[in-house]
């Protein structure tokens, strides 16, 4: 039990972190507008916590998240249809694959040459491949398209394990549990997108 306690003490930074995620997730699920907010403070908090664990491109990945999540604020509050309507939950038209697949790929590509050439991380190909897919599926989730769900599921699971392996305990309990809910959500928009 003192052991549970010392680490903690040591690491409340992502025991807060861990808390806020959970926050996040149960917005994202009911597709609430507030989940930008609080994924501009979530990234704040795991921008220190990436660092100090080694995760060099989780950590500049948390950065992109606060600059996605001004974006995302402001296009789910602005953006209108044609029609006049909000933004609705929908489905990616399959002309727009390649684009988020390039984006994938050059994103993938350039990360893992920056963690192999300027860091010394020694899980580069599996930190740059969550990050990659995290670019994408937040750029997803800002358009409000379903299959955002379908790369958080790849990027929680991967992350749990890379977390455990990491020492990161509370983030990868928080990741387990985000690649259940992300199933989750994947069937919760698509029922709201049904509606």
């Amino acid at each position: 039990m003192s052991a549970f306690i010392e680490y903690l003490n040591e690491n409340w930074l992502e025991v807060l972190g861990t808390i806020i995620g959970l926050i996040y997730l149960y917005q994202e699920i009911k597709a609430s507008i507030y989940l930008w907010i609080t994924g501009i403070v979530m990234p704040a908090i795991y921008t220190v916590v990436y660092w100090k664990a080694g995760l060099y491109a989780d950590f500049g990945i948390q950065i992109y998240y606060i600059i996605a999540a001004i974006y995302g604020l402001f296009f789910w509050k602005f953006f209108r249809s044609k029609s006049g309507n909000s933004l609705q939950i929908k489905h990616l038209p399959l002309k727009k694959y390649p684009s988020y697949i390039a984006i994938f790929v050059v994103s993938y590509a350039i990360i893992v040459y920056i963690l192999l050439t300027y860091t010394n991380s020694n899980v580069p190909y599996l930190d740059t491949f969550t990050t990659a897919l995290s670019i994408v599926g937040l750029l997803l989730l800002a358009r409000k398209y379903i299959e955002q769900w379908i790369a958080w599921i790849f990027v929680d699971a991967v992350c749990a394990g890379l977390y455990i392996y990491k020492g990161i305990y509370f983030t990868a309990g928080l990741y387990t549990l985000y690649t259940v809910l992300a199933v989750y959500g994947y069937f919760e928009w698509k029922r709201k997108m049904e509606k």
